[in-house]
């Protein structure tokens, strides 16, 4: 295996940010503990990070630099990194569609043609439809931080807005950020209120850590998706929404069915089912289809329905 070859496996390996011993990537790289050492000093010329630990059960670990070294990707990866980076540029999350647009171009102009070909192709065959986002915008720095804080298991201190409008100042030991549909939350143990809370990131500000670390507690259920999807259930607002469509099933399935629960009728109509905390998003959701529909309820949607028309009225006259 020639140098450079073997210090591109070696950092592939590195980049797992596992704790490696010398024997561990000797045995890997088929070379001498020596030869280990003399391409982690190479490394660490071009940059990255390497911390060494001796003694027994001392290796190499690749720790986080101030910063961002060149990254090896292979081809899967490339394609699912300049993917990834095309729908987080539609993202909610201020800032982050503007840093995403300009990352995607600098991968535009190194990713080689074979694998810039794949991506195009999967951009032009793939329609994005985004929908309307009932959460306000989330500063970039506040999902970076309280991941941090998660990830360390450091107590957090914020402002927070309720759903009611009052506000508070709170301090919890965070667990876990959660996105469930259009908005982002955080599960945290609330320290003020001695129980477990969720938050709706939109509404938070200042967030800090306090320097003090915590032993995480036990979550009352089984994984951080079955309580906040029991705690949404329990205290946000839900409204099912059902509608008769004259259009064919196949075609609103297309259309709609990822949002919404389309049943046939026969092969001209379809009875159409969402549930959510929001009548914004029905109601487009009906709009995009393109055909004739007919409100069945509940009375809410029906009542903004009729204000939605009243509006466009109004613009059009």
């Amino acid at each position: 295996m020639a140098t450079s070859e073997r210090t591109l496996r070696l950092l592939s390996l590195l980049q797992t940010h596992r704790h490696w011993t010398g024997d561990e990537l000797a045995e890997r790289l088929e070379v001498s503990t020596r030869t280990v050492r003399r391409d982690v000093d190479r490394l660490r010329d071009l940059g990255y990070p390497v911390a060494a630990t001796p003694g027994v059960e001392g290796g190499y670990q690749l720790e986080p630099g101030a910063v961002l070294p060149p990254l090896i990707l292979d081809d899967e990866e490339a394609v699912a990194l300049a993917v990834g980076l095309e729908l987080a540029s539609q993202a909610s999350v201020a800032g982050i569609a503007d840093s995403s647009v300009r990352a995607l171009g600098k991968l535009a102009q190194v990713m080689p043609r074979r694998l810039a070909g794949q991506v195009s192709a999967l951009r032009s065959a793939t329609v994005s439809m985004a929908m309307p986002s009932s959460s306000g915008p989330i500063a970039t720095e506040t999902l970076v931080r309280l991941a941090q804080l998660c990830r360390d298991h450091e107590r957090a201190t914020f402002d927070y807005v309720s759903r009611t409008g009052d506000e508070s100042a709170r301090e919890v030991e965070p667990l876990q950020l959660a996105r469930r549909g259009q908005r982002w939350y955080l599960v945290a143990y609330d320290l003020g209120r001695h129980d477990w809370r969720t938050f709706r990131l939109d509404r938070l500000t200042d967030v800090a850590g306090t320097g003090a670390p915590f032993r995480p507690r036990e979550l009352p259920a089984a994984d951080v998706e079955t309580y906040l999807a029991e705690r949404l259930e329990t205290f946000a607002p839900t409204f099912d929404v059902e509608a008769e469509i004259e259009a064919a099933p196949d075609v609103v399935a297309e259309r709609i069915g990822r949002w919404a629960t389309v049943t046939a009728i026969d092969e001209a109509r379809c009875h159409v089912r969402m549930v959510g905390d929001s009548l914004d998003w029905p109601a487009l959701a009906l709009g995009m289809v393109g055909a004739p529909f007919t409100v069945l309820g509940p009375p809410e949607f029906t009542a903004h329905i009729r204000d939605w028309a009243q509006r466009f009225d109004r613009a059009t006259r």
